[in-house]
């Protein structure tokens, strides 16, 4: 399967008795492949002798690859294993870390250890800055993501702010454990000029809420969303997908070692400077976490039950709001 469903990824990755050996097909956009693999690869070193032997495909593209429509019925058994940084309804791509965890030189963005600390430290050094109304002379940026997949909405917030999360179409691997007004504040795709303004007004006149909603979102990141819980996280990915290989994975032919030292010394300026910087220095004196027992099927479905009507009464909320100031 996985040598006849080489067209849907960009490399492949084998890892065998703890040796992780890569097989590039196309060049990716960046950098987004060699972090990738150095994220696997300090895994590894965070982890040694835990990740079994496994044999993988990784598109790095934006879009999703692996659509459902054609993986049903006498195609079923064909859908390729393809891990990618988002998933989506209509796909069946695997969702794994995006490679921003580690860097994202390109845009002079750290790793998210030193990036979560910079928020903090930015926290602490500036306080609480309050805006309770639009100024004349005040400039609001909006930054709509163009592109197809959306990294991490976290990777830049004024600490404790009260997160605007347009609805997305792709998820990421946490993402849907954040839920709307406890974490963030949900806006549509559509109108998204009029779907700010009634959020001003109504964090303008419920702003204890709206304070709440910016602590519990910081909360999640600095809690949760820890590199120990990404790291975490691909472990049980990668040890749970191991555990479904039907066959002993072997090193291709055309496959080539890779080690954090040797990905390391091929980098220069701020690449080295963040591969440095996101290195595990020294294996983990504690096991991974627990993995927890999966989600039966009603609990996963009254989940997405609630997120749909607390997303329903918003705009609700909104829709009310903009009938009252009809002229």
């Amino acid at each position: 399967m996985i040598e006849r469903r080489k067209p849907s990824a960009d490399f492949r990755l084998v890892i065998v008795n703890e040796k992780a050996y890569v097989e590039k097909y196309n060049e990716p956009y960046q950098t987004r492949d060699v972090f990738t693999i150095w994220g696997i690869l300090q895994l590894l070193r965070l982890y040694p002798g835990k990740v079994q032997d496994l044999d993988l495909l990784f598109f790095y593209g934006d879009d999703t690859v692996i659509k459902r429509r054609n993986s049903k019925g006498r195609y079923a058994a064909l859908a390729p294993p393809v891990f990618h940084y988002c998933g989506e309804k209509t796909a069946l791509d695997i969702v794994f870390p995006d490679w921003t965890f580690w860097e994202w030189a390109e845009v002079n963005i750290k790793p998210w250890e030193e990036t979560l600390k910079a928020i903090k430290k930015g926290r602490e050094r500036i306080g609480v800055k309050k805006v309770n109304k639009v100024s004349s002379i005040l400039n609001w940026k909006i930054n709509v993501p163009i592109g197809i997949y959306m990294q991490n909405p976290f990777s830049s917030p004024p600490y404790g702010s009260m997160t605007l999360l347009i609805k997305p179409k792709y998820y990421d691997f946490f993402s849907r454990s954040m839920v709307p007004m406890q974490h963030y504040w949900p806006s549509r795709r559509k109108n998204k000029c009029r779907d700010l303004k009634f959020a001003v007004e109504w964090g303008n006149n419920h702003p204890h809420e709206a304070q709440a909603i910016g602590k519990a979102g910081s909360k999640f990141v600095e809690e949760t969303l820890t590199m120990q819980n990404v790291y975490d996280y691909m472990f049980h990915l990668l040890i749970e997908y191991s555990k479904l290989l039907k066959f002993k994975p072997t090193i291709p032919s055309k496959a080539h070692r890779v080690c954090a030292e040797s990905v390391a010394c091929l980098q220069k300026g701020l690449w080295k400077d963040f591969m440095v910087q996101s290195m595990v220095k020294s294996p983990s004196h504690k096991l991974p976490c627990a993995l927890p027992p999966p989600y039966e099927p009603q609990a996963i479905q009254a989940s997405l039950d609630t997120r749909y009507k607390i997303t329903r009464q918003v705009e609700t909320w909104k829709t009310e709001y903009w009938n009252k100031t009809k002229p």
